[in-house]
Parts: structure tokens; sequence; C-alpha cells
């Protein structure tokens, strides 16, 4: 595919929407194509499932959770990101698959069946395809649910209503993930301003866009 896939990662309040808009724009500036798309949602079938796994107080266990999210995933990726992939589009994702794994494999404790599951389903509904270049935006849980709770008409609360200890653990997952592929990931402080932040991703994305 002759398109770029990148992905945002991060715990709630982490910024991820601000900067994606901020990159958008600034490739846009460029003269680039860029798609700027989100999970779970995306797609028409995605943006049908995401009202049951964001809002509301459903009691999903973990894995009725993933096979959700798998579901929304085959279909963005089938109906919106391997083709503008293959229109040569830049495409900016808020969160993707490493989300999957820290929320559910991660954030009600370390779930080493389930994280096993979790990878052959995401191998089943996308082969070995995954992002070329994943942001994750690490933020203290408790400064970004602060962030989070501040914004007006955010009523897809549910998973910031968990309570603190699945935020933490949701903190160290990412940095764990991040950790394991260092040539993907690149960890960005999100307790930075808004512009430091930009400017520390452009500096990455350089290296990819020219």
């Amino acid at each position: 595919m002759s398109g770029l896939f990148i992905t945002f990662e991060g715990g709630e309040g982490a910024g991820k929407t601000t900067q994606i808009r901020l990159l958008k724009e600034a490739l846009e500036a460029r003269g680039k194509e860029v798609l700027l798309t989100r999970e779970p949602g995306g797609s028409e079938g995605g943006e049908m499932i995401r009202p049951l796994l964001v809002s509301g107080h459903a009691t999903w266990d973990a894995l009725t959770e993933v096979l959700l999210f798998s579901a929304a995933r085959r279909d963005h990726l089938i109906h919106k990101i391997w083709p503008a992939l293959e229109q040569g589009k830049i495409i900016l994702c808020d969160r993707f698959s490493d989300s999957t794994m820290a929320y559910q494999g991660y954030g009600r404790g370390d779930d080493k069946q389930l994280q096993k599951k979790l990878t052959q389903l995401y191998e089943m509904i996308a082969g070995n395809f995954e992002p070329d270049l994943t942001f994750v935006l690490d933020i203290d849980p408790n400064i970004g649910l602060k962030r989070s709770c501040n914004r007006s008409g955010n009523t897809e609360r549910r998973f910031e209503d968990m309570d603190i200890a699945f935020h933490q653990n949701l903190r160290q997952a990412f940095l764990k993930i991040a950790k394991e592929k260092p040539e993907r990931y690149y960890v960005v402080s999100a307790e930075q301003s808004v512009e430091n932040i930009h400017q520390e991703i452009m500096k990455v994305v350089d290296q990819y866009v020219r």
C-alpha cells in the first residue's frame, strides 16, 4: 500500500484529538491528502457499534468488549483504512488496536490469556497489517481525567468513569506496549504545552513525510 497509517494512543484527556487536528492541518498545508478517522468507529458499521462501547454503563466483560471492538475494526479496515492507503492517503487514526490491548488486556489486570486471545483475534481480522507509526501521548491519569471531565458536552464517559486503578494500569500498559516495539512507537509527554507537543510530533513525522 502506498499510503501512510499513523495512529495516536494514550489515556483519557491526553489531547489526542487536538494533536491529530494540528497534524492534519500541517500536512494539508504541504499539499498532502489526509484522512482523519477514529476507533471505535470510522466507518458506517463501526459508528453503529461505537455507542455500545463508549456510552452508558453496559456491564460487558473484557472479552465481549474485544469482540465488539474487533467487529468495528474489521469494518473500518475494509471500508475505510485499506482503500485510503491504496489511494496513497495519509491516515491519522484516533486509537487503534493498541488501545484494545491496553484497555481490555491490561486495564482490569495483567491477563496473559486474554492478551494472547487479543493477538490471535487481531491477526484473524487484519493479518500482519499494523500502523507505520504510533504516537503514545503519556499523561498522569489524575491530570488526564481532570481534563476529560472538564470537557463540555462529553457524553462518552464509560471508560472515564472507571476507577483510578484502571487508568493507572492503562498508562503502564501503553508504556509497556511502546517499549516492546520501539521501531514503531514514539512516546510524547502530554503534560507539555499543546504547541511543544505538536512540534515534537512534527519532528518525527518529518522522517516519514517529505
